[in-house]
């Protein structure tokens, strides 16, 4: 066992601290912080509640970093670090804001290995409902999606290749953590991937406005055993290969002259009802 003491921060010499500052610099830049975390295999958990729930799912953090304030109120997660090895980053707000370029106030970021992701036929191996998020570019929609499939009974979610990261900062704050609870990984290629959710058993249900979509009612009131349920990306929805390729169109029932939800509210309506009626609660 390694004790080790925290580590302040008193400049920005990311090179002076063996690149452990590295991890944090310019969590605002979507596009590089969406090229670089993948490529060195980490990612960002933010918040006491985000980071724990990281930690419950097993994943291992390469450091931490917070403000003086947060020492003590987080002195469990601190005393663990440091009997682990795991440097604890200590600095003042303002130089926390010049590296990370937001201001920190929920209490910590830690930089975590980003675990490797299953294959997709041991992914759905056991499932009966899932979730296929198909070029979905928005983190505030993929984060909000996977909260839903959490709470709705959802057993697994696909990402295709251009999705947006569900393990980019924005993404799991949005989630609050449950894009460590919920089983996923990414679908390559796609749509060719149509095929292997189909040879496994499952209905593929892509929700579009087709001139001959089924209603999400009529769906819900006899879904099949196994069912895939595909999501399109903002704006313009699923692409026409992907609903050719699908078994089945599926849309939501509107009034008032709205054509459609956002993805993300759809996602919650259509996951509560095809869920597991056994599985989840309905609640008061």
């Amino acid at each position: 066992m390694v004790l080790l003491t925290p580590i302040r921060i008193t400049s920005l010499d990311v090179e002076g601290h063996d690149e452990r500052l590295a991890d944090y610099v310019a969590l605002t830049d979507v596009a590089l912080r969406r090229r670089s975390e993948p490529e060195r295999g980490l990612y960002i958990a933010e918040s006491d509640k985000v980071i724990r729930r990281a930690l419950a799912a097993g994943h291992r953090p390469r450091s931490y970093l917070m403000a003086e304030r947060w020492l003590d109120d987080l002195a469990d997660l601190v005393s663990q670090a440091e009997a682990d090895g795991i440097p604890v980053l200590v600095g003042e707000h303002d130089v926390i804001e010049q590296l990370t370029g937001f201001h920190l106030h929920r209490g910590a970021l830690a930089s975590m290995q980003r675990p490797v992701l299953p294959p997709v036929d041991a992914l759905i191996a056991g499932a009966t409902r899932i979730a296929v998020l198909e070029d979905i570019v928005d983190h505030t929609n993929v984060g909000a999606v996977f909260r839903s499939a959490a709470a709705l009974g959802v057993d697994a979610v696909l990402v295709t290749p251009r999705c947006a990261d569900p393990l980019y900062r924005r993404s799991i704050r949005v989630s609050m953590g449950t894009v460590f609870q919920v089983p996923w990984t990414r679908i390559d290629p796609w749509p060719a991937g149509i095929d292997v959710l189909r040879d496994a058993g499952f209905t593929v249900a892509a929700l579009a406005l087709e001139e001959d979509s089924v209603s999400l009612d009529v769906l819900a009131a006899d879904p099949p055993p196994r069912l895939a349920i595909v999501l399109g990306t903002e704006g313009d929805g699923l692409s026409r290969r992907t609903i050719v390729a699908s078994d089945l169109t599926v849309r939501i029932p509107m009034a008032g002259g709205v054509d459609s939800l956002n993805v993300a509210a759809a996602s919650a309506v259509t996951f509560y009802a095809l869920r597991h009626r056994a599985d989840v609660p309905t609640g008061t």
